[in-house]
């Protein structure tokens, strides 16, 4: 590892990043970089979105509005810098969106500039194509240093939009090299002008170590859960198209079979979001209250306690990019109940994993909720599954295109 440990210095670009105020958000990306960082020099700068004149007056009107978490300026996160920017966006209508990017490389720039004189920046590596990969080309060009992007799926989202579909080709047009966390962004990305041998899958890995089976009777009992009674768990935002409403019109008929089953939904969130007030007037109006719990914000320890409390792990997205804690999931035994969108089909790949099924159909959920809650799994044989998708060689590999690209980059400046 002699040649990876004199590699680049990394300047991560990612506004979706944990922090004291949110510090649920972006785990994934800070898992992958932060193994990084045990190998490779690197800081992050994570812009954070501010509505001008609007959150000027709710800061003028502290105590008398709703509160709201403020970010800091800055964090040591297991000893890496981790600064948070402030840059302008407009709510509104998507074509206002289109500033983001050009709006968060302003915001940026000033930390990013200082840390390219001081000789602590020699690539940025962007997560997101939109906004945050276009800013970090950007940025590249002003400070002349090599820029990757890695697509975690929001660009799936973006792709929906003509006119950010023209912005993410910008920036896959100006990104020395793109790293696709599944074969489906790959594809994607090649469909959106980037060659072949620009685009790479490195996948994210899963900490095996932390996520583990717990004893299923002690989480269980921690909880107030019985042994004896089924439990189905969930994670995601708790917006419409995560699908949590259609496993809730689903519980009349398992509770019947069931008696005492109980849903967990864990979010990313609070529950001032919007999804939860029409989730829990659903809940309210179906009689449920016994049968859902909500959890928020919740740290990985915590995650990995809740998922061992359950048996099934249910994910029913309209439109997934990859999910982590799919795989999270199965690394605590759990077999996986998922709607065949996204990337889905290439964790749950084997009949001995858990179900796909088609999205919208709710009497086809409801018989597979039935189906995987009633089988037998070796969930020994899903949890080694899981294994085999570890962090060590994925973060091998990042390290050394890291440094290949840092090595192109000034080969061709010296040409």
């Amino acid at each position: 590892m002699a040649e990876i440990s004199k590699g680049p210095h990394i300047g991560v670009l990612s506004s979706h990043f944990p922090n004291s105020a949110y510090p649920a958000i972006g785990l994934s990306v800070r898992e992958r970089m932060f193994r990084v960082a045990r190998r490779l020099p690197l800081f992050v700068v994570s812009p954070t979105p501010y509505i001008p004149l609007v959150d000027s007056f709710r800061r003028g009107m502290e105590g008398e509005l709703p509160s709201k978490p403020i970010v800091p300026e800055y964090e040591e996160q297991q000893g890496i810098p981790v600064w948070f920017p402030p840059y302008a966006t407009v709510p509104g209508p998507q074509i206002l969106r289109l500033i983001d990017g050009w709006s968060m490389s302003l915001g940026a720039y000033p930390r990013f500039a200082a840390l390219r004189r001081a000789g602590r920046l020699d690539l940025i590596d962007a997560h997101g194509a939109y906004p945050d990969g276009y800013a970090g080309v950007l940025l590249g060009r002003k400070l002349g240093v090599p820029v990757t992007i890695t697509l975690h799926g929001s660009e799936l989202v973006c792709a929906r939009d003509p006119q950010r579909v023209k912005k993410l080709r910008e920036a896959f047009s100006g990104a020395a090299r793109v790293f696709a966390v599944c074969d489906a962004l790959r594809q994607f990305a090649i469909e959106l002008g980037v060659t072949d041998d620009r685009v790479e899958v490195i996948g994210n890995g899963i900490d095996a170590e932390l996520f583990h089976p717990h004893d299923r009777t002690a989480e269980r009992a921690a909880l107030d859960i019985s042994p004896f009674v089924p439990v189905m768990v969930s994670v995601g935002h708790l917006s419409e198209e995560k699908g949590h409403q259609r496993v809730i019109d689903a519980l009349p008929s398992l509770t019947e079979q069931w008696p005492g089953l109980v849903y967990l939904i864990i979010d990313s969130g609070n529950p001032a979001r919007k999804g939860y007030s029409e989730l829990e007037k659903q809940i309210a109006r179906m009689k449920l209250e016994p049968s859902v719990r909500f959890f928020y914000g919740v740290t990985p320890q915590k995650l990995s306690a809740l998922l061992s409390a359950a048996d099934i792990f249910v994910h029913v997205a309209r439109l997934e990019g990859p999910v982590n804690v799919l795989l999270e999931a199965m690394a605590c035994g759990l077999p996986v109940l998922a709607t065949d969108a996204g990337v889905n089909r290439e964790v749950v790949c084997r009949p001995e994993l858990g179900e796909l099924i088609p999205h919208g159909e709710q009497r086809t959920l409801e018989a597979a909720l039935k189906r995987i809650l009633s089988a037998t799994w070796d969930r020994t044989a899903i949890r080694r599954y899981a294994e085999t998708h570890h962090w060590d060689a994925r973060v091998d590999r990042l390290c050394r295109a890291f440094a290949e690209t840092r090595d192109r980059a000034s080969a061709a400046r010296s040409l």
